[in-house]
């Protein structure tokens, strides 16, 4: 709260996404609803973390993506979200849970001063499933 109008980006991303997470296990929203609330934080947070790199030239969201890792199919999933037909919940939740991720390992553990990242084989698996339902075959 004492940032006012100028909170970090992070923070903003990961208030939103936690939101999503919270509405969800309340059980108090349709399969719909949820998508739609999970797709607008995933795109909010796509866009405005990769904003930051964007130069005068347009860079493909991809490439700048790919510069900040962000796994590339959650821009594919940012994607459907916004010019395709909307994805399954199950996919927009675990797109939430690696932005999350994300978050704890590029912004939350540096603000805490300590090492809260460990990587699992399960978590890679876990994405590799991910880019496989979006139809992506090159996994990065």
């Amino acid at each position: 709260s004492s940032y006012g109008q100028k909170m970090p980006l992070a923070v903003d991303c990961t208030a939103e996404l936690i939101r999503c997470k919270v509405l969800d296990s309340s059980g108090r929203l349709k399969s719909h609803e949820l998508i739609l609330s999970y797709g607008l934080a995933l795109v909010r947070f796509v866009n405005l973390i990769t904003e930051r790199k964007q130069k005068m030239a347009s860079i493909p969201l991809r490439q700048l993506a790919r510069e900040v890792d962000i796994p590339i199919w959650v821009v594919d999933l940012r994607h459907e979200l916004t010019h395709g037909k909307l994805p399954r919940l199950a996919l927009c939740r675990r797109g939430c849970d690696v932005v999350l991720d994300w978050l704890r390992k590029t912004y939350w553990s540096r603000q805490l001063g300590n090492n809260l990242c460990e990587e699992s084989e399960d978590e890679d698996e876990e994405e590799e499933e991910a880019n496989t339902e979006l139809g992506n075959d090159a996994w990065e």
